[in-house]
């Protein structure tokens, strides 16, 4: 585990490093200074970042991201957009047709390591950097760099004057470093996914003309002399005279920094008892109810989080409108407002709980981008279930496993494994990442139990918190809860295409028994439940557990009279049961009532006897 400078970062951690006594991670440390003139769009600054090399390498080059050098006529981002098959609307040919005043820009001059110059080339998104002399293992390097910047036309995520009128959503605005770990440095350019990053500490000062209110990424070290808000009740508030501002931020134990800054945001802070300080920001307008309705939702929501998955471990979190749509950063969410208060809700709940996934465990979402987005929605259905007081028997669930079905149908389907800038679709993308990532957990919960899932989502953020786990990471927090084997289940769900599909073969009258034949017609095994219903109302659960799990779960959804048989070798392409009971006393037969796995064809679950309908005149 990365060594904290703050003794604060070092036990938010601590229970972590015991058990993986052998995991490392880098530890960034960055001060900013930045002004913007809101006059042309352009913000200079200076950069002081200390690196601290935590691995068993020795570091010869480094890699820094310039991610608004994307949005430039004939980047790479305006390319992809312009030759996928289905691109994204907000972006489509936007880009190319950018003038230089509108384009964005980021770029680095001065750059030196330990007080020297260094040598770095710029690679569109990529800044490239020769090291004069390389950092050793467990020594640490300092990086001082001055960098100019241009906000660009809101087109994706960061920029200026978005389509509801706020001024700025400045997300991905310095130079940020790459993630190094075991394997290797992770200089991803920006094609139009999502992001990584090192956790460290982040002290930002940002200097704006004062009639700007800024929302941002950490807490405000200077609320008394800034106010808007941020001030104690009862504080008084000595702001400096001029037409500037300056505003102190500092945040801990973060991998990324975002702030927004517009002349008309309302500030409304909710504090939670035993929970974070909450702020919301918006333009008061048409939709001004709904937010004032948000933060009381918002309280419910982190309670239900911490109470299900984990506890929130920052001091504060902020909703901000701005962007283009919705997307999390550290301690905070762009989200655009003017929508439906179902809708506010919903990416609110969703970009929050991306604190979690994103935040705090924050896996490389270049290479498992459905760990993140995948497990937020999964989180996020469930608990928009409880704020919107849905009817428990509805499967919070359905809308994933409707959306990969269909992806399924069109032959659209990509592996999990897929990297999130190399999808042939965004549709494949988005159906994966989201949707088939949700139902990873939901299903996984039909094949270990409920309980035993949310005890290791649980288990899960509280060993990998502040880390960047992996699927395997994950696999082997749920098998300990289980006590099952579930290589078969990651192996065939994430790196193939393979699908579930079981179907009702033969149901054979055997007099006093009736012979049901099960078909797996799909390459990838599963354990099977299927309920059978007989005449006058009485219902039997069998359990077929896979052979490859080495046990059975003991939780069931139906509480059916259960009948565990012996396990279903996942070589065999049929399995036969013998009921004890003629056919004639059967209503009906049914694969997986509950739907939770996912086949992709459901149109064989069923057996049921067709009743003789009298005739006219009978």
């Amino acid at each position: 585990m990365k060594r904290c400078i703050l003794l604060g970062c070092l036990l938010m951690v601590a229970g972590s490093i015991v058990s993986q006594s052998n995991y490392w991670q880098q530890q960034v440390n960055y001060k900013i200074d930045v002004e913007l003139d809101e006059q042309s769009n352009r913000y200079t600054g200076r950069v002081k970042l200390v690196y601290q090399n935590n691995s068993p390498d020795t570091l010869r080059q480094a890699f820094f991201h310039l991610y608004n050098n994307a949005f430039q006529p004939g980047s790479m981002m305006d390319l992809r957009s312009r030759t996928i098959a289905d691109p994204d609307r907000r972006v489509g040919d936007r880009i190319a047709g950018l003038s230089p005043t509108e384009i964005g820009y980021l770029h680095v001059k001065n750059l030196k390591q330990d007080g020297k110059a260094s040598k770095a080339t710029e690679l569109e998104t990529i800044l490239q950097v020769a090291l004069d002399h390389p950092i050793v293992p467990k020594g640490s390097t300092t990086f001082e760099m001055e960098f100019e910047g241009q906000s660009p036309l809101q087109i994706r995520r960061s920029g200026r004057d978005n389509r509801e009128g706020i001024r700025y959503s400045m997300s991905q605005w310095y130079p940020k470093i790459s993630e190094y770990d075991q394997h290797g440095w992770h200089a991803n350019p920006y094609v139009g996914r999502e992001f990584h990053g090192v956790w460290g500490t982040f002290e930002v000062n940002i200097t704006l003309s004062s009639i700007y209110m800024i929302a941002a990424t950490g807490v405000l070290q200077n609320a008394d002399q800034v106010g808007f808000g941020y001030e104690k009740q009862g504080e008084k508030v000595k702001k400096k005279e001029g037409s500037k501002l300056l505003w102190n931020w500092k945040a801990e134990n973060v991998h990324d920094f975002v702030w927004a800054a517009d002349p008309d945001y309302k500030h409304v802070v909710r504090q939670m008892a035993d929970g974070p300080t909450l702020h919301f920001f918006y333009q008061p307008g048409d939709e001004t109810k709904d937010w004032e309705n948000l933060p009381a939702y918002t309280e419910k929501a982190f309670r239900e989080m911490n109470r299900r998955f984990g506890v929130y471990p920052y001091p504060s979190f902020s909703v901000i409108q701005g962007g283009d749509g919705g997307m999390e950063y550290p301690m905070a969410t762009l989200v655009t407002g003017n929508r439906s208060f179902e809708s506010l809700l919903g990416v609110t709940v969703h970009e929050m709980i991306h604190s979690w996934y994103q935040g705090v465990l924050a896996t490389d979402e270049s290479i498992f981008p459905w760990m993140d987005e995948g497990f937020t929605s999964f989180a996020e259905s469930e608990v928009m279930a409880v704020l919107l007081e849905l009817d428990p028997d509805e499967d919070p669930h359905s809308g994933a496993y409707a959306g990969y079905y269909s992806l399924v149908q069109a032959g659209l389907q990509e592996a999990l494994t897929t990297h999130a800038d190399h999808y042939k679709t965004n549709r494949a993308y988005g159906v994966n990442s989201y949707g088939k990532g949700e139902i990873t957990l939901s299903q996984l919960a039909y094949v270990v139990g409920k309980e035993v899932l949310e005890r290791s989502l649980r288990r899960y953020f509280q060993e990998w918190k502040f880390k960047h786990p992996t699927v395997t990471d994950f696999k082997r927090c749920v098998e300990k809860e289980s006590g099952l084997e579930l290589d078969w289940y990651f192996e065939y769900w994430i790196n193939t295409n393979e699908v579930v599909d079981y179907a009702i073969g033969q149901v054979v009258d055997g007099g006093n028994a009736t012979y049901l034949e099960l078909r797996r017609k799909g390459n990838m095994p599963m354990p099977i439940e299927v309920l059978v219903t007989y005449v006058g109302g009485r219902k039997q659960l069998l359990y077929l557990p896979l052979g490859l799990m080495y046990g059975d779960k003991k939780e069931f959804a139906n509480s059916a009279v259960r009948t565990e048989l012996a396990p279903w070798p996942w070589t065999h392409p049929s399995y036969v049961v013998e009921l004890n009971a003629p056919k004639s006393t059967i209503e009906s037969i049914e694969i997986e009532p509950s739907k939770r796995m996912a086949d992709v064809d459901r149109s064989n679950n069923v057996f049921a006897p067709a009743k003789l309908v009298p005739g006219p005149g009978k």
